[in-house]
Protein backbone atom coordinates (compact mmCIF):
# COMPACT_ATOMS: atom_id res chain seq x y z
CA UNK A 1 0.00 0.00 0.00
CA UNK A 2 1.51 3.49 -1.09
CA UNK A 3 3.16 5.56 1.76
CA UNK A 4 3.20 9.24 2.74
CA UNK A 5 4.70 11.69 5.29
CA UNK A 6 2.02 14.14 7.08
CA UNK A 7 2.82 17.38 8.91
CA UNK A 8 1.43 16.59 12.25
CA UNK A 9 2.21 19.30 14.17
CA UNK A 10 3.96 22.61 14.37
CA UNK A 11 7.82 22.13 15.87
CA UNK A 12 9.27 24.31 18.88
CA UNK A 13 12.90 23.53 17.82
CA UNK A 14 14.06 20.30 15.77
CA UNK A 15 11.05 18.30 14.64
CA UNK A 16 10.55 14.99 16.24
CA UNK A 17 9.41 11.91 14.58
CA UNK A 18 6.10 10.89 15.18
CA UNK A 19 5.18 14.06 17.07
CA UNK A 20 5.29 16.72 13.93
CA UNK A 21 5.93 14.26 11.19
CA UNK A 22 3.66 11.05 10.99
CA UNK A 23 4.33 7.90 8.43
CA UNK A 24 0.96 7.00 7.18
CA UNK A 25 -0.17 4.52 4.38
CA UNK A 26 -3.27 4.68 2.01
CA UNK A 27 -4.84 3.36 -0.84
CA UNK A 28 -4.86 4.53 -4.64
CA UNK A 29 -6.62 3.07 -7.68
CA UNK A 30 -3.67 4.09 -10.29
CA UNK A 31 -5.77 3.06 -13.54
CA UNK A 32 -8.99 4.68 -12.23
CA UNK A 33 -7.33 7.41 -10.94
CA UNK A 34 -9.55 10.66 -11.72
CA UNK A 35 -7.48 13.49 -13.37
CA UNK A 36 -9.37 16.58 -14.04
CA UNK A 37 -7.83 18.51 -17.37
CA UNK A 38 -4.19 19.56 -17.04
CA UNK A 39 -3.24 17.09 -14.06
CA UNK A 40 -1.30 13.79 -14.23
CA UNK A 41 -0.17 11.71 -11.55
CA UNK A 42 3.05 10.50 -11.01
CA UNK A 43 5.05 7.27 -9.45
CA UNK A 44 8.35 9.27 -7.63
CA UNK A 45 11.96 8.10 -8.37
CA UNK A 46 13.84 10.52 -6.14
CA UNK A 47 12.79 13.23 -3.36
CA UNK A 48 15.04 16.06 -2.54
CA UNK A 49 15.43 16.83 1.46
CA UNK A 50 16.36 20.66 1.68
CA UNK A 51 16.60 23.03 4.49
CA UNK A 52 14.02 25.38 3.46
CA UNK A 53 11.67 22.25 4.36
CA UNK A 54 12.07 23.77 8.13
CA UNK A 55 10.58 26.97 7.11
CA UNK A 56 7.51 25.50 5.91
CA UNK A 57 6.95 23.85 9.19
CA UNK A 58 5.79 27.26 11.19
CA UNK A 59 2.65 28.75 12.34
CA UNK A 60 0.71 29.95 8.95
CA UNK A 61 -0.24 33.71 10.27
CA UNK A 62 3.61 34.07 9.57
CA UNK A 63 4.07 35.43 6.15
CA UNK A 64 7.24 34.04 4.35
CA UNK A 65 7.87 33.44 0.23
CA UNK A 66 6.70 29.88 0.58
CA UNK A 67 3.62 28.99 2.24
CA UNK A 68 3.22 26.76 5.40
CA UNK A 69 2.54 23.32 5.86
CA UNK A 70 -1.28 22.51 6.30
CA UNK A 71 -1.91 19.96 9.75
CA UNK A 72 -2.24 17.06 8.15
CA UNK A 73 -1.05 17.52 4.67
CA UNK A 74 1.61 15.50 3.16
CA UNK A 75 5.09 17.25 3.16
CA UNK A 76 6.34 17.91 -0.18
CA UNK A 77 9.60 18.98 -1.50
CA UNK A 78 11.48 19.00 -5.49
CA UNK A 79 11.68 15.46 -6.75
CA UNK A 80 11.93 13.54 -9.86
CA UNK A 81 9.19 11.48 -11.18
CA UNK A 82 7.64 9.51 -13.90
CA UNK A 83 4.31 9.72 -15.10
CA UNK A 84 2.08 6.98 -14.61
CA UNK A 85 -1.07 8.55 -15.65
CA UNK A 86 -1.81 11.88 -17.71
CA UNK A 87 -4.61 14.36 -18.54
CA UNK A 88 -1.86 16.92 -19.82
CA UNK A 89 -0.94 17.20 -23.57
CA UNK A 90 2.74 18.28 -22.84
CA UNK A 91 3.06 15.21 -20.63
CA UNK A 92 2.74 11.48 -21.73
CA UNK A 93 3.00 8.45 -20.10
CA UNK A 94 6.21 7.39 -19.13
CA UNK A 95 8.10 10.77 -19.21
CA UNK A 96 9.58 12.34 -16.80
CA UNK A 97 8.49 15.22 -14.42
CA UNK A 98 10.79 17.32 -12.36
CA UNK A 99 8.71 19.57 -9.46
CA UNK A 100 7.62 19.96 -6.11
CA UNK A 101 6.05 16.66 -5.20
CA UNK A 102 4.58 14.83 -1.86
CA UNK A 103 6.92 12.70 0.85
CA UNK A 104 5.04 9.76 -0.89
CA UNK A 105 4.93 6.96 -3.45
CA UNK A 106 2.59 8.79 -5.76
CA UNK A 107 1.56 12.46 -6.17
CA UNK A 108 -1.47 13.44 -8.10
CA UNK A 109 0.04 16.93 -9.32
CA UNK A 110 -2.78 19.40 -10.34
CA UNK A 111 -3.20 21.60 -13.12
CA UNK A 112 -1.48 25.00 -11.93
CA UNK A 113 1.64 22.73 -10.40
CA UNK A 114 2.05 20.90 -13.15
CA UNK A 115 4.77 22.76 -15.14
CA UNK A 116 7.60 21.97 -13.03
CA UNK A 117 10.80 22.62 -14.32
CA UNK A 118 10.45 20.89 -17.66
CA UNK A 119 13.55 22.27 -19.16
CA UNK A 120 14.73 19.94 -16.84
CA UNK A 121 13.06 16.68 -17.39
CA UNK A 122 14.07 16.95 -21.05
CA UNK A 123 17.68 17.54 -20.09
CA UNK A 124 18.02 14.31 -17.37
CA UNK A 125 18.59 11.47 -20.98
CA UNK A 126 20.70 13.31 -22.55
CA UNK A 127 23.73 13.38 -19.89
CA UNK A 128 25.56 10.77 -18.42
CA UNK A 129 25.13 11.05 -15.27
CA UNK A 130 22.92 10.02 -12.46
CA UNK A 131 19.27 11.47 -12.43
CA UNK A 132 19.35 12.54 -8.77
CA UNK A 133 22.32 14.74 -10.11
CA UNK A 134 19.16 16.61 -11.37
CA UNK A 135 18.10 17.57 -8.00
CA UNK A 136 21.54 18.85 -7.09
CA UNK A 137 24.36 18.97 -9.37
CA UNK A 138 22.30 19.78 -12.08
CA UNK A 139 19.15 20.77 -9.97
CA UNK A 140 18.00 23.67 -7.40
CA UNK A 141 21.04 23.63 -5.08
CA UNK A 142 23.45 23.77 -8.36
CA UNK A 143 21.57 26.42 -10.18
CA UNK A 144 21.46 28.57 -6.05
CA UNK A 145 25.33 28.00 -6.27
CA UNK A 146 25.79 29.56 -9.70
CA UNK A 147 23.63 32.30 -9.61
CA UNK A 148 24.46 33.00 -5.93
CA UNK A 149 28.26 33.34 -7.04
CA UNK A 150 28.03 34.64 -10.15
CA UNK A 151 25.23 37.18 -9.93
CA UNK A 152 26.02 38.25 -6.03
CA UNK A 153 29.36 37.27 -5.46
CA UNK A 154 31.01 38.57 -8.56
CA UNK A 155 34.05 36.88 -8.36
CA UNK A 156 37.80 37.90 -9.87
CA UNK A 157 40.52 35.50 -10.19
CA UNK A 158 43.25 35.67 -6.94
CA UNK A 159 40.14 36.29 -4.59
CA UNK A 160 39.68 34.78 -1.53
CA UNK A 161 36.28 33.20 -0.61
CA UNK A 162 34.69 31.82 3.05
CA UNK A 163 32.02 28.94 2.18
CA UNK A 164 30.13 27.88 5.48
CA UNK A 165 28.40 24.36 4.99
CA UNK A 166 31.51 23.50 2.46
CA UNK A 167 29.92 20.24 1.86
CA UNK A 168 26.23 20.69 1.59
CA UNK A 169 24.18 20.56 -1.41
CA UNK A 170 25.18 24.13 -2.80
CA UNK A 171 28.36 24.51 -1.17
CA UNK A 172 30.48 21.71 -2.47
CA UNK A 173 29.00 23.22 -5.95
CA UNK A 174 30.39 26.79 -4.70
CA UNK A 175 33.66 25.83 -4.08
CA UNK A 176 34.22 23.88 -7.44
CA UNK A 177 32.91 27.05 -9.28
CA UNK A 178 35.23 29.26 -7.52
CA UNK A 179 37.98 26.96 -7.78
CA UNK A 180 37.63 27.40 -11.61
CA UNK A 181 37.29 30.74 -11.70
CA UNK A 182 40.86 30.90 -10.16
CA UNK A 183 39.36 32.03 -6.38
CA UNK A 184 41.24 31.21 -3.33
CA UNK A 185 38.54 28.80 -1.79
CA UNK A 186 38.54 28.08 2.21
CA UNK A 187 35.29 26.53 3.75
CA UNK A 188 33.76 25.35 7.21
CA UNK A 189 32.14 22.16 7.92
CA UNK A 190 31.36 20.37 11.28
CA UNK A 191 33.19 16.69 10.98
CA UNK A 192 36.44 16.20 10.40
CA UNK A 193 36.20 13.75 7.45
CA UNK A 194 33.91 16.04 5.76
CA UNK A 195 36.81 18.24 6.06
CA UNK A 196 39.34 15.93 4.65
CA UNK A 197 37.06 15.29 1.58
CA UNK A 198 36.84 19.23 1.34
CA UNK A 199 40.78 19.08 1.28
CA UNK A 200 41.55 15.77 -0.82
CA UNK A 201 38.97 15.55 -3.27
CA UNK A 202 37.78 19.37 -4.07
CA UNK A 203 40.95 20.26 -3.93
CA UNK A 204 40.19 23.78 -0.79
CA UNK A 205 43.03 25.17 0.21
CA UNK A 206 41.80 25.42 3.51
CA UNK A 207 38.86 24.01 5.73
CA UNK A 208 38.17 23.73 9.11
CA UNK A 209 35.79 22.20 11.47
CA UNK A 210 33.77 24.53 13.18
CA UNK A 211 32.66 22.31 16.00
CA UNK A 212 36.19 22.01 17.13
CA UNK A 213 38.35 25.18 16.66
CA UNK A 214 38.01 28.76 17.28
CA UNK A 215 36.69 29.92 14.24
CA UNK A 216 37.97 33.52 14.65
CA UNK A 217 41.50 31.92 14.76
CA UNK A 218 41.00 29.96 11.86
CA UNK A 219 40.01 32.41 9.91
CA UNK A 220 42.71 34.96 10.27
CA UNK A 221 45.04 31.32 9.86
CA UNK A 222 43.80 30.36 6.42
CA UNK A 223 42.73 34.09 5.56
CA UNK A 224 45.15 36.11 6.44
CA UNK A 225 44.54 38.43 3.91
CA UNK A 226 40.96 39.29 4.56
CA UNK A 227 37.85 37.61 2.63
CA UNK A 228 36.39 38.83 -0.58
CA UNK A 229 33.42 36.68 -0.66
CA UNK A 230 31.24 34.98 2.06
CA UNK A 231 28.80 32.43 0.66
CA UNK A 232 26.86 31.90 3.67
CA UNK A 233 25.02 28.82 4.54
CA UNK A 234 24.96 28.75 8.03
CA UNK A 235 24.07 32.43 9.46
CA UNK A 236 24.07 32.95 13.41
CA UNK A 237 26.91 33.04 15.22
CA UNK A 238 29.21 32.39 12.00
CA UNK A 239 27.88 35.00 10.13
CA UNK A 240 28.85 37.91 12.95
CA UNK A 241 32.44 36.57 13.16
CA UNK A 242 33.08 36.29 9.43
CA UNK A 243 31.64 40.24 9.37
CA UNK A 244 34.99 41.22 10.99
CA UNK A 245 36.88 39.20 8.52
CA UNK A 246 35.55 40.63 5.40
CA UNK A 247 37.66 42.95 3.21
CA UNK A 248 36.10 46.67 1.93
CA UNK A 249 33.60 46.11 -0.35
CA UNK A 250 32.86 42.45 0.23
CA UNK A 251 29.88 40.59 -0.62
CA UNK A 252 28.64 38.24 1.55
CA UNK A 253 26.42 35.90 -0.17
CA UNK A 254 22.85 35.21 2.02
CA UNK A 255 21.81 31.63 0.80
CA UNK A 256 20.83 29.64 4.01
CA UNK A 257 20.38 30.18 7.90
CA UNK A 258 20.60 26.47 8.83
CA UNK A 259 21.55 27.59 12.46
CA UNK A 260 18.83 29.49 12.96
CA UNK A 261 15.78 27.48 11.38
CA UNK A 262 15.66 25.27 15.12
CA UNK A 263 16.49 28.07 17.48
CA UNK A 264 14.51 29.00 20.45
CA UNK A 265 16.15 31.66 20.71
CA UNK A 266 17.94 33.13 17.25
CA UNK A 267 21.44 34.83 17.07
CA UNK A 268 21.36 38.79 17.79
CA UNK A 269 24.60 39.75 14.97
CA UNK A 270 26.54 42.26 16.83
CA UNK A 271 28.62 43.28 14.46
CA UNK A 272 26.92 44.93 11.96
CA UNK A 273 28.52 48.08 11.90
CA UNK A 274 31.10 46.40 9.74
CA UNK A 275 28.44 47.13 6.88
CA UNK A 276 28.98 50.71 6.86
CA UNK A 277 32.52 50.33 8.20
CA UNK A 278 33.88 48.21 5.33
CA UNK A 279 30.94 49.19 3.03
CA UNK A 280 30.00 45.59 2.68
CA UNK A 281 26.85 44.48 -0.02
CA UNK A 282 25.07 41.55 1.79
CA UNK A 283 22.19 40.45 -0.41
CA UNK A 284 19.84 37.66 -0.28
CA UNK A 285 18.32 35.20 -3.44
CA UNK A 286 15.56 32.73 -4.25
CA UNK A 287 17.00 30.37 -7.14
CA UNK A 288 13.67 30.21 -8.71
CA UNK A 289 13.73 34.06 -9.34
CA UNK A 290 16.30 33.39 -12.10
CA UNK A 291 14.76 29.81 -14.12
CA UNK A 292 14.61 31.74 -16.96
CA UNK A 293 18.53 31.27 -17.03
CA UNK A 294 18.36 27.38 -16.27
CA UNK A 295 19.25 26.53 -20.27
CA UNK A 296 21.94 28.41 -19.72
CA UNK A 297 23.32 26.81 -15.72
CA UNK A 298 22.74 23.55 -17.67
CA UNK A 299 24.66 23.89 -20.94
CA UNK A 300 27.54 25.64 -19.25
CA UNK A 301 27.30 22.95 -16.05
CA UNK A 302 26.91 20.21 -18.28
CA UNK A 303 30.01 21.11 -20.41
CA UNK A 304 31.90 21.47 -16.92
CA UNK A 305 30.63 17.76 -16.21
CA UNK A 306 31.60 16.27 -19.58
CA UNK A 307 35.12 17.76 -19.09
CA UNK A 308 35.33 16.26 -15.88
CA UNK A 309 35.92 19.14 -13.50
CA UNK A 310 32.80 18.57 -11.19
CA UNK A 311 32.26 16.64 -8.55
CA UNK A 312 29.37 15.96 -6.67
CA UNK A 313 28.95 14.05 -3.08
CA UNK A 314 25.73 12.64 -2.48
CA UNK A 315 24.08 11.21 0.87
CA UNK A 316 21.59 8.83 -0.62
CA UNK A 317 18.65 7.14 1.65
CA UNK A 318 16.39 4.42 0.30
CA UNK A 319 12.44 4.10 1.34
CA UNK A 320 10.19 7.03 1.69
CA UNK A 321 9.85 5.62 5.23
CA UNK A 322 13.58 6.80 6.22
CA UNK A 323 13.12 10.40 5.24
CA UNK A 324 12.01 11.93 8.38
CA UNK A 325 15.28 10.41 9.85
CA UNK A 326 17.99 11.42 7.18
CA UNK A 327 15.61 15.01 7.06
CA UNK A 328 16.43 15.22 10.67
CA UNK A 329 20.07 14.26 9.96
CA UNK A 330 20.74 16.97 7.44
CA UNK A 331 19.44 19.80 9.89
CA UNK A 332 22.03 18.56 12.73
CA UNK A 333 24.63 18.16 10.09
CA UNK A 334 24.82 14.21 10.11
CA UNK A 335 24.63 13.93 6.33
CA UNK A 336 27.63 13.72 3.96
CA UNK A 337 26.53 15.62 0.78
CA UNK A 338 23.28 16.36 -0.56
CA UNK A 339 21.03 14.57 1.02
CA UNK A 340 18.42 12.74 -1.48
CA UNK A 341 15.21 9.87 -0.88
CA UNK A 342 15.36 7.09 -3.17
CA UNK A 343 11.44 6.21 -3.45
CA UNK A 344 11.47 3.54 -6.44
Amino acid sequence: MPSSIIFKAIPNGYPIIGEHMEFVTREIDIENFPLADGEILVKNQYLSLDPYIRSKMRNPEIKANLSAYKIGEVLDGYGISIVVKSNNKNYQVGDYYVGFIGWEEYTHVPANAVSGIECLAKEISKYKVPESYFLGLLGMPGMTAYVGLNKIGRPEKGETIFISSALGAVGQVVGQLAKIKGLRIIGSAGDDSKIKYLNEELNFDGAFNYKTCNIDEKLKELCPNGIDIYFDNVGGEILDIVLNHLNNNARVVSCGMISQYNSKTPYGIKNLFQVIKKRLLIQGFIASDHYKEMDLFIKEMGELIEQGKLKYKEDIVKGIQNAPEAFLNMLTGKNFGKVIVKIF
